[in-house]
């Protein structure tokens, strides 16, 4: 039975003075799919501005807000309700030539995915390759979908979380070299760790539900990620298709991650992104705050 979520995410920058703003790119919007649909969603943006909506090469809704006065302070406030299905992923069976590990994509599908196979970061002493084919085992035969869910598993129960505010990602090098990082770091090492073993990979953002915070877990168990936008990603398997891995929280697909934006790098799917001018000391911080609620009896 399909869950209906009502979510807010609001994003406040604060300046010290008055400043102007540049056009802002906002991806809020969750993507519809056969499992997520969007009911209702609603955009507030002070001070009054002007809002286009547009789809970017990946389909992904996308906000441009072009804010028309001066202020010290840019909210954009997004709500929405959705309704989520689950979808039973690790049900589907992958085409028989996919089953074990290598395979090799259709002509076809190589076109489509080639951006989503080419790894995007160095790897000049082959630290990342080497840490990738740890999962491929010795003693028989790898199963494709096994070797992800281990490595799912792996960056969960080894690498150190931690949440970090400033803007971009580390490498995935950095994440190894670390052994910690923020959800979208995890997202990203994993991308690139299965990209060096041929299997394409992307990068998703979006929101995820905590039952703790409605007293509905089943196990008392929080996640991590909760009360701020979320990062994952998806691997293409032939038969099964785009198939979501939360390395953050060891989730496999299910109804608690809710898709807003995918992209070949997380560097396209900020959540928002914008320009403002004036002094170099004017701007203070800004706070971003997301909260996903279940609907009663939903």
């Amino acid at each position: 039975m399909p869950i209906r979520y009502d979510i807010v995410h609001t994003t406040v920058y604060r300046y010290r003075q008055p400043v102007t703003f540049g056009e802002h790119r906002v991806m809020f919007r969750p993507r519809d799919s056969h499992d997520l649909r969007v009911l209702a969603t609603d955009l507030q943006v002070s001070p009054e501005a002007i809002v286009r909506m547009i789809q970017d090469p990946h389909s992904n809704s996308v906000a441009l807000v072009q804010p028309i006065a001066p202020a010290t302070e840019l909210r954009i406030a997004c709500s929405f309700t959705i309704e989520h299905a689950l979808s039973h992923y690790f049900e589907l069976p992958l085409a028989p030539v996919a089953d074990i590990f290598p395979f090799a994509y259709s002509v076809e599908e190589r076109f489509d995915l080639e951006h989503y196979l080419r790894p995007h970061y160095d790897d000049p002493k082959g630290e990342l390759t080497a840490w990738a084919r740890q999962f491929i085992r010795t003693d028989g035969p790898t199963g494709t979908r096994d070797l992800l869910v281990q490595m799912n598993q792996h960056i969960r129960d080894t690498l150190v979380y931690a949440e970090r505010d400033a803007e971009g990602t580390q490498t995935p090098l950095q994440t190894l070299m670390l052994q910690s990082g923020s959800c979208r770091d995890f997202a990203l090492l994993m991308m690139e760790a299965a990209r060096r073993l041929g299997i394409a990979t992307r990068f998703v953002s979006g929101y995820l539900y905590d039952p703790a915070l409605d007293g509905v877990s089943a196990d008392g168990s929080a996640v991590t990620g909760a009360g701020a936008t979320h990062a994952w990603l998806q691997a293409y398997l032939p038969g099964a298709g785009w198939v979501p891995f939360d390395p953050t929280n060891n989730l496999l697909g299910g109804n608690q991650l809710i898709r807003v934006g995918v992209a070949r790098d997380p560097a396209h799917a900020a959540p928002v992104s914008g320009s403002w001018y004036g002094p170099p000391n004017a701007f203070i911080g800004l706070t971003a705050r997301v909260q996903v609620r279940r609907q009663a009896g939903a």
